[in-house]
């Protein structure tokens, strides 16, 4: 098995690192759909723009044409069966080809790749266009808690995948970990940024509060999106703890469900910009629940807030949480532990303040600049001329 690597090789020759590149980004997911996908995707785009170099993006269903000066170019879709806010892509490895052949890029990013990022790599090939692939959902851990028949097949299919492109990015050990022992090639370590200004403890807001915790709660709080796989129903177990006050901020299918499921929690939908960073920097916990997560933006977030949190043993809050330092780590399986584990926070406030005053300096150093220049370090590492470039499989099919 090739060694697993954390950065591009130094030994390699690097092209010009001033030359602006053109990169063609194909997502499974984009605009207006908002998840981690699509929050990835306008950061490196947001990150190409301000280095100078061009960008398209090939994205699923309707919505906006351009973002960040770049072109969006839609794609067919259909909405995905039980959670149909979700536009599917379609594998039209024809109008890939013609896009890319019009664009002419350097190389092609595959944010998240499944059926639209497949086809994009078969149609790559006989242009013989460098690829980098990002690995950022466990789709057969979402599949499995959707109620899939036949989740663990999904393997295979992202194995094949893969295995045709000249690098794949993961943002945690733990995702490293599972892809390698599932035969995943050339995998390297790349994390996700902060945004470390807008998620900063300077935003918490009093007022915000009081109106959400009248009684002088210990306000404990949950960001994401609100479905099936991310197990948010296990904050039923959190919202009964005496002196707590639960928040729930996000939107997905299961949100009804979830209402009349803990009544007593503030549902406050989805919420961006300024309002999102009051609330991330207004809590005093913050709560994980999701067990399949491949990194967990929504922890690095609150920690950047200067919020302590409780989350899964498991995945990428491994590599986020540091226990009894930043946070707790709980037994994924073990509810009662997910319950001492926030129990602990609300009624100890000096443990609780200490783990706070350590929560951003665990993670203000990993600023999207950072990690997008170390993307664009990828980039060049598999565009370098004359560089022997490792087999890749065929898609077959």
């Amino acid at each position: 098995m090739r060694p697993l690597s954390t950065s591009p090789d130094p030994s390699s020759p690097s092209p010009d690192p001033a030359r602006p590149l053109n990169v063609a980004i194909v997502s499974e997911s984009f605009l207006p759909q908002v998840n981690g996908v699509t929050n990835s995707v306008c950061r490196v785009a947001d990150h190409l723009r301000a280095r100078g170099h061009r960008a398209l993006i090939l994205a699923p269903g309707p919505g906006p044409s351009t973002y960040a000066g770049f072109p969006v170019v839609r794609m067919p879709s259909v909405p995905l069966p039980g959670y149909r806010s979700f536009a599917l892509g379609l594998p039209s490895r024809r109008l890939l080809s013609a896009a890319l052949r019009a664009f002419g890029p350097d190389v092609v990013h595959l944010a998240s790749p499944v059926l639209l990022g497949g086809a994009a790599v078969e149609a790559a090939r006989p242009m013989a266009l460098p690829t980098v692939a990002v690995y950022q959902t466990d789709l057969p851990g979402f599949a499995a808690r959707h109620g899939v028949p036949g989740a663990e097949a999904i393997w295979p299919m992202l194995r094949q995948i893969h295995a045709a492109v000249d690098r794949t990015l993961v943002p945690s050990s733990a995702a490293r970990q599972a892809l390698a022992e599932h035969g995943f090639p050339r995998l390297s370590l790349w994390r996700r940024g902060v945004d470390t200004s807008r998620f900063h403890p300077r935003h918490r807001d009093d007022a915000l509060r009081r109106r959400l915790a009248p009684g002088g709660e210990v306000l404990v709080g949950y960001v994401g999106r609100l479905s099936k796989d991310k197990r948010v129903d296990l904050l039923a177990q959190v919202a009964r703890l005496r002196g707590a006050r639960l928040v729930v901020v996000g939107d997905g299918p299961d949100r009804a469900r979830l209402r009349r499921r803990i009544p007593s929690a503030v549902f406050t939908g989805q919420r961006t910009g300024e309002d999102l960073s009051r609330l991330c920097a207004s809590l005093d916990v913050f709560v994980h629940t999701g067990a399949d997560e491949t990194f967990c933006q929504a922890v690095q977030e609150a920690l950047a807030s200067g919020v302590p949190v409780v989350a899964p043993a498991s995945g990428g809050p491994l590599d986020l949480v540091e226990p009894e330092r930043n946070g707790l780590l709980y037994d994924p399986a073990s509810v009662r532990r997910l319950r001492l584990a926030v129990g602990r926070l609300i009624h100890n406030g000096a443990l609780r303040r200490r783990m706070a005053a350590a929560a951003r300096p665990s993670v203000e150093a990993r600023t999207w600049d950072v990690v997008g220049d170390q993307l664009l370090d990828h980039y060049r590492s598999v565009i370098t001329p004359g560089a022997a470039a490792p087999p890749r499989v065929p898609l077959r099919g």
